[in-house]
C-alpha cells in the first residue's frame, strides 16, 4: 500500500486538547503567563513623559533591563523610537563611516542592515552571507573593521552559540542586533559595542519602542568627531560633541506611550520573578527541548537551523521535508505549506506560525520565556494533525 493510501484510509482525529495559550508569533509575541489588563492599571496616560514621575518610569524600564541582563554598569541604555529596526538604524547611521564594515547577512533582517550600508550609506563594506539555516563564516571576519550582525536570525531560527568567535581586543566596533536574543540568551558584553532590542519580543512586550545599549567605545566613537552625515532629529545621540546623557537616564528623543512604559515595567517585573536571565534562558530552553525531542521522530518537518549549536530557542523554524511535499512544484508547496498554518489558526491551535515572507517554506514557531512548555507539547500532536490533512488533499 503507498503512502498516500495509508493516508488516506487511516482515520486522522484531532487531538483532544488545545494549547492554552496559541499565540506563538515571533512578534509581538506573547504576553507574559497570567497577564491581564489589570496589570496597566497604573499607567501614567494623560501625563507628561517629562513629568518627574513619567521619567522615573522610564528609567526604571532602563535600569531593571540592565539589572536583568547583566549589562556592564559603564554601559549607557536608552529607549529609542521606531522599535529594534529604529535603534539598528540609530547605530548605523550615527556610527558607521570610519572603518570600513563588515556586515553579517543570513536571513531577511540582517540582508536588510546589509543593503542600508550598502545602498543607502554607500559605505566600503564587505557582505558575508550564508543561506537560511545556517551563519556566514565567520573566520572570514576581518574585527579591525567595523562588523554588523544579528546575535539571533529571526526569520531563519539561527542564533550564535557564543561569542568565542569575537574577540576581546578588536580595532572596530561590534554592532549588535539582538532583539529576539535579549532576555533568552547570554549576551557577551565585553565583546559587543551596541546592542538593540524591542519591547515586543522575549518579553511579550508592546511594539513601537526600541532600546539602545552602548559601550564606552561606542560613546568615544560618537563623541570623537561631528556625525559622519546629517541625521534626522530621531538619530541624534549627541550635542555639541557631547553625548546627549538624558536619553539614557529617563529623556527620550519623542513621545513615548506611557502605556506601553507601563507594560514594559510589568514584563520586566515579571522576568524578575522566574529567576532574571537565568530563569528566561531555562524557560526558552525547555521550549526548545520539546520541538527537539519531536523533530528527531518527526518524518515530515526539520529544523531549518543545520547546526544543533547554532538552533535558536526563540523563533524556531522547520522546514516541510516531506516526500509528498517536496515532490509539488513551487507554487504548490507554498499554497500548501500555507494551508497547514491556516489549519492550524482555524482550530485555534496555533495562531501566527508560518515562516516568515522571504524564508524558506515551512512553519515559525516562537519559544520564549512568556510561552508555556505545556502550550509547546501541546500543540506537536496539532501540527502532526495538520500536516496529514494537508497531505491527503494535495497527495
Amino acid at each position: 500500500m503507498t503512502e498516500t493510501a495509508d493516508a488516506a484510509l487511516l482515520p486522522n482525529c484531532k487531538p483532544g486538547a488545545r494549547p492554552a495559550n496559541p499565540r506563538f508569533s515571533s512578534g509581538p509575541c506573547a504576553k507574559r503567563p497570567g497577564w491581564s489588563l489589570d496589570a496597566l492599571s497604573g499607567a501614567l496616560l494623560g501625563r507628561s513623559h517629562r513629568a518627574p514621575e513619567g521619567r522615573a518610569r522610564i528609567a526604571e524600564v532602563i535600569d531593571r533591563s540592565a539589572a536583568i541582563l547583566g549589562m556592564p554598569a559603564d554601559w549607557r541604555l536608552g529607549v529609542v523610537p521606531g522599535s529594534d529596526t529604529g535603534a539598528v538604524e540609530m547605530a548605523l547611521w550615527s556610527l558607521l563611516g570610519a572603518r570600513p564594515v563588515d556586515v553579517l547577512a543570513f536571513e531577511s533582517f540582517s540582508a536588510t542592515w546589509a543593503n542600508d550600508i550598502v545602498s543607502q550609506l554607500g559605505l566600503d563594506a564587505r557582505v558575508l552571507t550564508a543561506e537560511y539555516g545556517r551563519l556566514p563564516d565567520l573566520a572570514a571576519v576581518d574585527w579591525s573593521r567595523d562588523v554588523v550582525l544579528a546575535w539571533n536570525g529571526t526569520t531563519s531560527g539561527v542564533c550564535f552559540p557564543n561569542g568565542d568567535a569575537i574577540p576581546v581586543e578588536r580595532d572596530g566596533l561590534v554592532i549588535c542586533d539582538a532583539t529576539s536574543a535579549a532576555f533568552a540568551m547570554e549576551l557577551p558584553w565585553e565583546k559587543l559595542d551596541v546592542v538593540t532590542w524591542s519591547w515586543q519580543k522575549a518579553l511579550g512586550g508592546e511594539a513601537a519602542h526600541g532600546m539602545l545599549a552602548l559601550s564606552p567605545r561606542a560613546v568615544a566613537r560618537l563623541e570623537g568627531g561631528p556625525a559622519p552625515r546629517p541625521l534626522p532629529k530621531v538619530f541624534r545621540l549627541t550635542s555639541k560633541g557631547k553625548l546627549i546623557e538624558g536619553i539614557f537616564k529617563g529623556d527620550t528623543i519623542n513621545t513615548p506611550s506611557m502605556l506601553c512604559v507601563e507594560d514594559a515595567v510589568d514584563s520586566l517585573k515579571w522576568a524578575e520573578s522566574v529567576g532574571g536571565l537565568p530563569g528566561l534562558i531555562a524557560r526558552s530552553r525547555a521550549n526548545l527541548a520539546v520541538l527537539a525531542e519531536w523533530e528527531v521522530q518527526s518524518d515530515w518537518a526539520s529544523f531549518l537551523a543545520e547546526n544543533p549549536d547554532q538552533r535558536s530557542s526563540t523563533s524556531i523554524c522547520l522546514r516541510i521535508t516531506a516526500p509528498w511535499f517536496l515532490a509539488l512544484d513551487a507554487e504548490t508547496q507554498a499554497r500548501a505549506a500555507k494551508d497547514i498554518a491556516g489549519l492550524l489558526t482555524k482550530e485555534q491551535a496555533a495562531l501566527d506560525i508560518a515562516s516568515y515572507r522571504d524564508a524558506p517554506l515551512g512553519l515559525r514557531i516562537w519559544g520564549g520565556a512568556t510561552i508555556e512548555t505545556a502550550d509547546i507539547a501541546a500543540l506537536i500532536p496539532w501540527l502532526d494533525w495538520a500536516e496529514r490533512e494537508v497531505r491527503v488533499k494535495y497527495s
